[in-house]
């Protein structure tokens, strides 16, 4: 990829577009990630003896709660019909939303967490290929199915066809979790949105792990592909947010630091800051008519 296709990207990155933009690509992305999930499906048997490895992993260290932890959700009634609920529509919805919300509320901040999410998917993909890893659900262990059942089974039929039931590893759910929290704790400005934020991971946790599709260590990995991803999009995306907060908020600049443009033309500055730039060129233009008038 030469220079130039590199600073085209990254300065698409780095600036919030409009939201149908933002939404076409991040659906053509997310549907392309689902896709290419679903092929790359490794091997049934090699899928088991790595989730058995995880297990055997987790036993010597003393963190084998799986079948614990759902067996303690079964015993609250109705308890597992509301996580595995939980599993199938909060991935999306809460990821969604937050999104939704970032880019109306926060435009500054967008870019980043957009640009954390694309990557971290990027690098799931790449796990699911080289360590393909069967949820506990299949893994023969114990661990029951709780989410198929009724009108849905992520075992056969449509679903089944983009689904890959060996993408255990690094588990996505906690991923993105993360990622939503980290955005609710940064930048929410109320209490209740921000304890929403911090208990949002747990939660999920509670929901991938009582409903026997993921381990711990999937938790694990899923968190630290997003940390990966978290530092490369700071790198793509973090020029372009400071000179926008900057450009609205000049006090934050340093002693004797020049204030820099967002983009061409002013792009990235905001209403406020275009609109500053313009009775700034309006003075210059009155300065020099009345020069040439009294020369």
């Amino acid at each position: 990829m030469s220079a130039r296709t590199d600073g085209r990207l990254q300065s698409w990155l780095s600036v919030r577009h409009s939201l149908r933009a933002e939404a076409a690509v991040v659906l053509v992305l997310y549907g392309l990630y689902e896709l290419a999930r679903g092929i790359v499906v490794g091997d049934a048997a090699e899928a088991v003896r790595h989730a058995r490895q995880l297990v055997t992993l987790e036993r010597s260290t003393g963190v084998f709660i799986e079948e614990r932890m759902q067996d303690a959700a079964h015993a609250f009634p109705g308890l597992i019909d509301l996580l595995s609920i939980s599993y199938l529509t909060f991935h999306l919805a809460v990821t969604v939303v937050v999104l939704l919300w970032l880019h109306r509320r926060r435009p500054a901040a967008f870019p980043i967490v957009r640009t954390t999410f694309v990557l971290a998917s990027g690098l799931a993909l790449v796990g699911y290929l080289v360590y393909p890893t069967a949820p506990p659900r299949l893994s023969g262990i114990g661990i029951t199915d709780t989410v198929s059942g009724g009108h849905i089974d992520l075992n056969s039929g449509l679903v089944s066809s983009l689904y890959n039931p060996h993408a255990a590893v690094p588990s996505m759910h906690i991923g993105y979790a993360l990622v939503v929290a980290a955005s609710l704790l940064r930048y929410g400005r109320r209490v209740a949105v921000r304890a929403v934020g911090a208990l949002y991971p747990p939660f999920v946790l509670l929901v991938v792990v009582a409903t026997g599709n993921h381990f711990l260590l999937d938790a694990l990995a899923g968190a630290v592909v997003v940390g990966v991803a978290a530092g490369g999009a700071l790198l793509l995306a973090r020029p372009a947010a400071d000179a926008v907060g900057l450009a609205r908020f000049p006090e934050r600049r340093a002693p004797g630091q020049a204030p820099e443009s967002a983009g061409p033309g002013g792009r990235g500055l905001g209403r406020r800051g275009r609109a500053e730039r313009a009775v700034a060129r309006r003075r210059r233009s009155g300065c020099f008519e009345h020069a040439r008038r009294y020369a």
